[in-house]
């Protein structure tokens, strides 16, 4: 039975999953951060999509919406991914602001353009932590969450190209 901590307690965990403790013991603190930063990206999306303004606002709206699904789909499973392993998920609103690296969303724009700029920069620098955990992840001999991540990475790398194709002027 593996003892983690969670930051409060100890709490004992079992898991019959056949990777060494030291690779779960550094998988899980790097799933969380990605549990943090997807969770903090989901909620800046979700703000993106409520308060957007502007001649496209229904077509943003719509997109933001199902980008922030989309990300929810991630949330849940790198918190399952990390109980799996035996960790403990940190995935309260509260512990992802907490922890989360992505840089705080501005609340002083409403445009279309600006929300979509704000987005990129955002999605772009997720993207380049996720990439990172999947070379982390490869080269711990941790097969299932390389593969996990990569599947973000499929999904982030095509809605930042969504989001940089709105920024695109023909011409």
């Amino acid at each position: 039975m593996a003892t983690m901590t969670n930051g409060h307690s100890k709490t004992k965990i079992h898991t019959s999953i056949g990777l060494k403790p030291e690779i779960r013991q550094k998988m899980i603190p790097m799933l969380n951060q990605h549990l943090a930063d997807l969770f903090d990206l989901m909620s800046q999306t979700k703000q993106a999509h409520w308060n957007v303004k502007g001649p496209h606002f229904h077509a943003l709206h719509l997109l933001f919406d199902s980008f922030a699904e989309g990300l929810e789909k991630y949330v849940d499973v790198v918190a399952e991914r990390i109980t799996a392993m035996g960790g403990y998920a940190n995935g309260t609103a509260r512990m992802a602001a907490a922890n989360s690296k992505v840089k705080e969303f501005p609340t002083d724009i409403l445009a279309g353009r600006e929300m979509l700029k704000a987005l990129t920069e955002r999605y772009a620098a997720v993207g380049n932590s996720v990439r990172e955990g999947i070379d982390v992840s490869d080269k711990a001999g941790d097969a299932a969450t390389s593969d996990m991540l990569i599947d973000v990475q499929r999904d982030l790398d095509q809605w930042l190209w969504f989001l940089e194709a709105h920024l695109q002027e023909q011409g």
